[in-house]
């Protein structure tokens, strides 16, 4: 009887063991003061004062967990939602807009996830000095190469020699495969492949949103290649000591467009550079620069920004940035919607300029 207890008593250690779980609750609060000069009032050119969140990083919180399975397999999950910290609400009406997935990791074999996640044009960041803060690779292409996806499949694999895949297919889950018959999204996906060297980091990344009205590659006279595109980047990080180089190309192509109202086209180029003065502080420098079809014109924006941490989770940031928009653009410092300036969005006037600043801090648990 004895033996049979602790036959049992193994057994039940031995599976407890077996199925380790742990759940990590994190989360970021961005919060500080912004100015911004050449706002449109709809006939001229306004400013304005106001507290924010999320000019240097999105305010987040999520759950992710994970369960060993053996055999190097983990069951893993992660829920993740944003929201406005100056008045704690939700951004968009879903508790987990950024991230609600399930799935496997396993280090040899990757990471294979179902769900809703950013998408994948998102791995624009490691990229950009300004690390997408609100004035920085988005603005000039309107939010297109930063949005969420649902209705996911993604495969993350480990790297092999330097190189690591990522690959995201998201279905419109419509009874037309691309899009329409009310599908609340058209089919989207991406592939990503890196390069990590010690000295070096390339990215090459393709993608494509289709409109889920018709399944097609463009938003027509409402947004053009803004919204329903294809996209195409060509980026690179170089690291020398305390110095981070960053370019990047960002394409943007529609297809079958016939509105001449909005671009059908956009190309995006930028570079900057990151000086990590000391441990605790850094300064960044950058430009960007867009040219749009259809009379959409160009645009440039000049920034520095910076921060300074307090501690492990704590950061000072601040960003100063001006656009200049041709005499036929309107693109503002955000990545606002299309449309020309007025008080229902944060675009100036065409051919006018906007410039803007803000500090605020930043804390993450």
């Amino acid at each position: 009887m004895k033996k049979a207890l602790l036959a049992a008593a193994l057994m039940s250690a031995g599976v407890i063991a077996h199925a380790q779980s742990s759940v990590t609750l994190y989360g970021r609060l961005d919060a500080g003061i912004e100015y911004m000069s050449g706002l449109s009032n709809g006939s001229s050119s306004v400013s304005r004062w106001r507290a924010e969140s999320g000019d240097w990083g999105t305010s987040l919180w999520g759950l992710k967990g994970a369960e060993d399975l053996g055999g190097g397999t983990k069951a893993v999950f992660q829920l993740e939602g944003s929201f406005n910290t100056m008045n704690g609400t939700n951004n968009v009406g879903q508790i987990w807009n950024r991230w609600a997935t399930i799935g496997f990791a396993n280090d040899n074999y990757g990471t294979f996830l179902l769900g809703r996640e950013l998408f994948i044009s998102n791995g624009i960041w490691d990229f950009d000095p300004m690390g997408q803060s609100a004035w920085s690779t988005a603005s000039l292409v309107r939010g297109r190469n930063w949005p969420q996806s649902s209705n996911n499949l993604s495969y993350q694999s480990p790297k092999w020699n330097g190189f690591d895949v990522y690959g995201q297919y998201s279905l419109s889950n419509s009874t037309s495969w691309n899009g329409g018959n009310g599908a609340a999204q058209g089919r989207e996906d991406g592939l990503q492949l890196t390069y990590t060297a010690s000295l070096f980091q390339v990215r090459g990344l393709y993608d494509e949103i289709r409109n889920p009205a018709n399944g097609s590659l463009n938003g027509g006279s409402t947004s053009g290649a803004f919204n329903y595109s294809r996209e195409y980047m060509a980026m690179a990080n170089v690291f020398l000591g305390q110095f981070k180089v960053q370019a990047g190309y960002n394409a943007v192509r529609s297809s079958g467009q016939t509105s001449s109202v909005q671009p059908s086209s956009l190309d995006q180029e930028w570079g900057g550079l990151t000086w990590q003065a000391t441990p605790a502080a850094a300064l960044i420098g950058a430009v960007y620069h867009v040219n749009a079809n259809n009379g959409g014109g160009n645009a440039t924006i000049y920034t520095i920004g910076g921060t300074y941490n307090l501690s492990k989770r704590t950061l000072l940031d601040f960003q100063a940035a001006t656009v200049r928009n041709s005499k036929t653009a309107n693109f503002g410092l955000e990545a606002n919607s299309a449309g020309a300036g007025s008080s229902s969005n944060d675009n100036p006037l065409v051919g006018h300029s906007q410039s803007g600043v803000y500090a605020g801090i930043q804390h993450s648990f």
